[in-house]
C-alpha cells in the first residue's frame, strides 16, 4: 500500500436514468495529472469507496479515480435500487470515463467490483489497458451459497451468528431472499437493522 494521499478533483456524473429520476454519482480524482489513469471499482454492490482505495496505486505513476456506484457511498440517491443494474453501472463507468476525457484506463476491480470489471472490459474492450481483479466475486450460484448460505459461516462463526440474528429461523434456509424482504420493508427500523447486519457480514 502507498502513503495516504487527498483527491485534486471532485465531482459529480449526472444520469438521467428515466424522464423523472436522477443518479448523481460522487467520482474524485488523484495521484498524478499525467499517470496513467487507473479506474477502482468497489465491491459491493452498494459498498461505496474508502479513502485507503487510492493506496492502491502509486500517486506518482498513476492518475487515479475512484467513484462511488449508483445507491452506494457519496451518491444520491443514498441506497436506491431503482434503475440500478450491472448494465446501468457499466453505462456509468464509461459515462465517467468520457466525462474525465481518458482515452483507455487501467480497470481495478474487488469482489463484485472485479464482476464489474469484467462486465465493462466486454462491453467496451477498446477502452481498458488493463485489468486487475482481487478478491474475485462473478455472483455464481456456488459463490453466492458459499458467502451467503453455507461456507464462509464456518469460517466466522461469531459474525455468522450476527448474521443471521435478525432473520426468523424459519427463514434462514434462503439467506438472501431473506434479507431482501427485510432491505424492502415498509418500516425504517427494520431495513436499517437489516443493513446493518448484512454490510458488517459483507
Amino acid at each position: 500500500m502507498y502513503p495516504s494521499i487527498e483527491p485534486y478533483e471532485k465531482g459529480r456524473l449526472e444520469v438521467q436514468a428515466s424522464p423523472t429520476f436522477i443518479h448523481s454519482l460522487y467520482y474524485e480524482v488523484s495521484g498524478n495529472k499525467n499517470g496513467a489513469p487507473v479506474v477502482f471499482l468497489h465491491g459491493g454492490p452498494g459498498g461505496g469507496t474508502d479513502p485507503k482505495d487510492r493506496e492502491f496505486f502509486n500517486p506518482e505513476q498513476y492518475k487515479i479515480v475512484l467513484f462511488d456506484q449508483r445507491g452506494a457511498g457519496k451518491s444520491t440517491p443514498n441506497a436506491s435500487i431503482e434503475y440500478n443494474t450491472t448494465w446501468d453501472l457499466v453505462a456509468d463507468v464509461e459515462r465517467l470515463r468520457e466525462k474525465l476525457g481518458i482515452e483507455k484506463w487501467h480497470v481495478f476491480g474487488g469482489s463484485w467490483g472485479s464482476t464489474l470489471a469484467l462486465a465493462y472490459a466486454q462491453a467496451h474492450p477498446t477502452r481498458v489497458r488493463s485489468l486487475v481483479l482481487r478478491g474475485i466475486f462473478t455472483l455464481r450460484k456456488s459463490e453466492l451459497q458459499f458467502f451467503y448460505q453455507n461456507g464462509a459461516s464456518h469460517l466466522f462463526p461469531e459474525e455468522w451468528d450476527r448474521y443471521l440474528a435478525p432473520i426468523d429461523p424459519s427463514e434462514r434456509d434462503d439467506m438472501v431472499t431473506a434479507y431482501h424482504a427485510l432491505l424492502n420493508s415498509p418500516e425504517e427500523a427494520t431495513r436499517l437493522q437489516a443493513a446493518k447486519a448484512w454490510s458488517r457480514w459483507e
